[in-house]
């Protein structure tokens, strides 16, 4: 189970390492072979280090929250809390 959730986490991050390569191409002005114009070659870069970001950190939250870990209370859930405890 864990060699599956280091893949999981592992894919994501690889897609940020090259969204990353492809904002840095940007700002030199090096155009990748399958993007026409720089400014869509910035904005995929930008998307999948979102991605890969948020996918990683929805991963650490889920699994915090699994093994009661988390931190703090979203107000979503201190509703869900509040309402289950007053039935």
């Amino acid at each position: 189970m864990r060699i599956i959730a280091l893949l999981i986490l592992v894919i994501p991050g690889i897609l940020a390492m090259i969204g990353i390569k492809l904002m840095r191409d940007t700002m030199f002005q090096e155009l990748q072979a399958p993007f026409p114009f720089l400014w869509l070659q910035f904005f995929t870069g930008l998307f999948l280090v979102v991605f890969g970001i948020w996918f990683i950190a929805g991963f650490v939250r889920y699994r915090d929250r699994k093994n009661n870990k988390v931190a703090f209370i979203t107000p979503k859930e201190e509703e869900k809390s509040s309402s289950s405890s007053s039935s």
